[in-house]
């Protein structure tokens, strides 16, 4: 079982759940997130005053899988979340962690089985 931690541009939430439920994964929680990367803020200009934005909007996707989901999961992920054929600074990273267990609230089911 592994957790995947994706963050990715709010623009491509509706393409990724998209895709993601295109390879039968329909499972994974949504949250909004704010960053500082390789981007390095935006400088933007409001009312005729400029000021930097030092924490860009992302959103961040965790996603349980179990072993034989995790290469479709990040291809599904990756495909639509890049933008253009080699991607841009600023579409965002993938994380995958292993997950030791996994335990269903509303039963006994633990493991493999719970995800």
């Amino acid at each position: 079982m592994k957790l995947i931690h994706a963050i990715i541009q709010p623009t491509k939430l509706n393409a990724v759940k998209e895709a993601l439920a295109a390879v039968a994964v329909e499972r994974l929680t949504v949250c909004d997130a704010q960053g500082i990367g390789q981007q390095r803020g935006q400088t933007q200009t409001f009312r005729g005053h400029e000021y930097k934005t030092d924490l860009l909007r992302k959103i961040a996707l965790e996603i349980a899988v179990n072993d034989d989901f995790v290469e479709r999961t990040i291809e599904a992920i990756s495909s639509v979340a890049r933008t253009g054929p080699e991607g841009h600074i600023g579409d965002g990273k993938i994380f995958v962690m292993p997950m030791e267990e996994t335990i269903n609230l509303n039963g006994p089911v633990r493991g493999p089985e719970a995800v």
